[in-house]
């Protein structure tokens, strides 16, 4: 994969899929239909996810494409691959809370190691530089010339006063018995990848996901992270968390600032 070719594609794709998503979700009203699953979808799910599809195809046709809304991608297994959640936090869209992001990530051997993170509702981008290195740009942001970009990093977290941040839509019991072994200074909620986000730019420390996942929930964030020092784990046994499993479904994980002194399950 050519890198300098893979970035600008995915950055404009998730913008151009954020603009559809932003007509939707500023209409006085949209459909919202129940999966397999039982998991919401909208129509800015069915929309962006045709336009990113339609763009990843054209540019990459070699790659195996993985993504939500496409349950045929789901049966097709390969190491190296892109995958793709046209609109993570689909509660969050619904719900008219911003708290959503468009997701593409390309996974290399396992790891995914390039990936963008946008968020129209909040008007934040975060992605891997061809050198995996991660930036945020500012907006305003134009589709085919890349803006102001600053380098992300990790927190130096101090671990008697943590800042952690949880999921909005999937807290439940088991999260905060976790959390509870910490010395938690502060306490956000927020919604979709961005959780990975807000670590890599060292606006929280530490993530606990004890909930159901799926690759293309987390791909791009845990690509985001990685490139600005963090790391992702299996909540089990703290060995780092691969992809191109069976179904593409997660074991439960922690994203984490790397001197976060983890916790036993």
């Amino acid at each position: 994969m050519d890198f300098e070719t893979l970035i600008p594609v995915i950055r404009r794709l998730a913008l151009e899929a954020g603009d559809k998503i932003m007509e939707i979700y500023n209409s006085d009203d949209f459909e919202v239909k129940a999966k397999s699953d039982d998991s919401p979808v909208t129509e800015a799910d069915e929309a962006a996810d045709a336009l990113i599809s339609a763009g990843l195809v054209q540019a990459f046709p070699e790659v195996l494409l993985v993504t939500e809304e496409q349950a045929d991608s789901h049966r097709e297994r390969a190491e190296t691959f892109l995958i793709v959640d046209p609109l993570d936090g689909t509660k969050e869209f619904i719900n008219r809370r911003g708290d959503f992001t468009v997701n593409i990530a390309y996974v290399e051997n396992g790891v995914p190691t390039r990936g963008v993170v946008y968020a129209p509702a909040k008007e934040r981008m975060f992605y891997t530089l061809a050198d995996g290195s991660a930036v945020e740009e500012a907006g305003p942001f134009a589709k085919d010339v890349i803006g102001t970009t600053a380098p992300i990093r990790v927190s130096d977290p101090d671990n008697a006063a943590l800042l952690v941040v949880a999921s909005k839509s999937h807290r439940d019991q088991a999260t905060d018995d976790y959390i509870g072994k910490y010395a938690v200074a502060d306490m956000k909620s927020a919604g979709s990848s961005l959780k990975f986000c807000l670590i890599a730019t060292g606006e929280a420390d530490i993530y606990p996901r004890v909930g159901r996942t799926m690759e293309w929930d987390t791909a791009a964030g845990h690509a985001v992270l990685q490139g600005a020092g963090g790391k992702v784990v299996r909540f089990d046994d703290h060995t780092p968390l691969t992809y191109g499993k069976d179904g593409y479904a997660n074991p439960f994980f922690i994203a984490y600032s790397p001197t976060v002194e983890l916790k036993e399950a």
